[in-house]
């Protein structure tokens, strides 16, 4: 993996966003990792995280004009971001959602500048959907073209629960329904490298074998 992976998958390791033990997914699976976001919480670690969020997007090579963050977390996210991608020399504006709808001042669901041209949704990661689902009929319904969805991490597994699986995982199934690139600055397949990279009497090697089986059991390919 690129060294750019390789140093946010330590990162949120050494910072405890990215966990390992027994953990229940939304899904109800039983999971040997767990990634939250939201512990990205002081001011060094988020400015770091936006970093990855910004150097990761650059690299794409996808054209864009904007931001856009889904309440609640996507707002900090590309708000930081914004800021990140500005002290790389590339000033782009950014805009984020209430989830209700304000009555008075302003008004409207929509902060931040007027969502035009193409638009690049940024959040941590892709469960079930419906964030991306309803941030993309949002900048639609403003007139503008949602470019790209950019993720934290990608879990690279199936949706739906026990029985109900989908062949495609939840990134795979946004990239088919609306035709938009997925861009995640680590998968669990970097996760399972960087594991796998450990000293074998190291505390994380000692995780090695739950994560490549979840992958195996719950994974999809590429």
């Amino acid at each position: 993996m690129s060294t750019l992976r390789q140093q946010f998958i330590a990162f949120s390791v050494e910072t405890g966003v990215l966990r390992f033990g027994d953990f229940v997914t939304k899904a109800g699976r039983n999971s040997p990792y767990f990634f939250n976001a939201g512990s990205f919480n002081d001011g060094a670690t988020l400015g770091k995280l936006a970093d990855f969020y910004a150097q990761t997007l650059l690299d794409s090579g996808v054209e864009f004009d904007m931001l856009f963050g889904p309440a609640y977390k996507g707002i900090t996210l590309a708000s930081a971001t914004a800021v990140a991608l500005a002290a790389k020399g590339r000033n782009v504006p950014f805009a984020f959602n209430r989830k209700e709808a304000k009555d008075h001042g302003e008004g409207g669901t929509i902060v931040g500048a007027k969502l035009s041209g193409r638009v690049v949704i940024i959040d941590d990661v892709i469960s079930a959907g419906t964030s991306v689902r309803e941030s993309v009929n949002m900048i639609r319904a403003a007139g503008a073209t949602p470019c790209a969805v950019m993720i934290a991490l990608d879990r690279m597994e199936r949706s739906g629960k026990e029985g109900e699986m989908s062949t495609l995982s939840a990134v795979q199934e946004v990239t088919q329904s609306y035709g938009i690139p997925v861009i995640s600055i680590g998968t669990l397949a970097d996760l399972l490298d960087y594991i796998s990279s450990a000293a074998a009497d190291s505390e994380l090697a000692h995780h090695k074998d739950a994560v490549a089986a979840y992958r195996l059991r719950y994974g999809v390919e590429g």
